[in-house]
């Protein structure tokens, strides 16, 4: 089941994270001028700190999602469109909300009366729930073809494609 996660604003964990970055540049520059291997680790601690809150920076464009997993374990999507910080544990898998287009390939099949007809589709679809789309089929995109393809396999099958009554209105088999 879809859980919508709102996560905090990623603008402070970006500042914070440059700033990390620019200490460890000027510790690096003081361990240069001065012979104390301290300042190495402390240059090295800080690029750490700042590495570690990037990675939990993440933008999220209109229209698209985050799904977001923690060692294995659905956390929740982010489906608002901005600049976040989450836990820089998580493993985010892009996702996109936008209608999309399948044009379905000319099929030949039988109708109802058995006649043989060919009949295409052209399908809108998008995703409604990131967390089936991401861990109920293993490829979406091939999934919505096969299934479209099968849907309209069975409404070519459920009909009669020839109208069996004349111009007034009797059927021909009665």
């Amino acid at each position: 089941m879809e859980r919508i996660v709102k996560p905090t604003s990623g603008i402070l964990a970006l500042l914070v994270a440059i700033v990390f970055l620019g200490l460890s540049v000027y510790s690096v520059v003081l361990a240069i001028g001065s012979d104390n291997p301290f300042m190495v680790l402390v240059a090295i601690l800080f690029f750490l700190v700042s590495f570690f809150i990037f990675k939990g920076v993440l933008i999220v464009q209109p229209n698209h999602s985050r799904v977001l997993n923690f060692f294995g374990k659905y956390v929740g999507t982010i489906k608002d469109n901005g600049l976040f910080f989450v836990n820089p544990l998580y493993s985010a898998t892009k996702m996109s909300l936008r209608s999309e287009n399948l044009q379905g390939q000319t099929l030949k099949v039988n109708d109802k009366m058995g006649n043989p007809i060919e009949i295409a589709a052209v399908i809108v679809w998008k995703i409604g729930d990131t967390y089936k789309a991401a861990y109920e089929v293993e490829r979406v995109y091939d999934y919505v073809r096969a299934q479209s393809e099968a849907a309209v396999r069975h409404l070519a099958v459920s009909f009669a494609y020839d109208d069996l009554e004349d111009d007034s209105g009797e059927d021909y088999f009665t």
